[in-house]
């Protein structure tokens, strides 16, 4: 097993699309998968208001997971950071859209299409305090 850089960590949250928060509340621990992008030392994410927002809001000390596994090979690669939640102003989210479409593109909607989220949407970020990474390469 191989420890991973700063660098390589860097890397490999930069090529991943799909992470998974991890948080707790008072039902206990839980994870959930969020699209995400990275900019210097922090996780730019969209969501909708839900458990997963409350929890971070009220303890947010969170950690935050990625990996991808090569079936044919049995190689694979997994990053986790730990990091503080913030919760972005008007201002902030704005930022994060611009991050998010930097990275993914924008996303078109037909016209008429185009519903009003059942919840109101959040953007945070993760502020990363510390990051550890290990991969197998066979």
């Amino acid at each position: 097993m191989n420890e991973l850089t700063r660098e390589e960590i860097n890397a490999f949250l930069d090529s991943q699309a799909v992470g998974r928060l991890g948080c707790s509340d008072a039902e206990g621990m839980f994870v959930v998968p969020l699209i995400y992008a990275r900019r210097d030392a922090a996780l730019y994410v969209l969501t909708t208001e839900g458990r997963k927002v409350h929890a971070a809001r009220a303890q947010p000390s969170v950690c935050f997971e990625t990996d991808e596994y090569d079936g044919e090979s049995g190689s694979w690669k997994s990053v986790i950071v730990w990091g503080r939640f913030e919760e972005l102003d008007e201002a902030g989210t704005s930022e994060a859209i611009a991050i998010l479409s930097d990275r993914f593109g924008t996303r078109r909607q037909k016209s008429g299409d185009a519903k009003p989220p059942e919840r109101p949407i959040v953007a945070f970020r993760i502020v990363i305090d510390k990051a550890s990474g290990r991969q197998i390469m066979r």
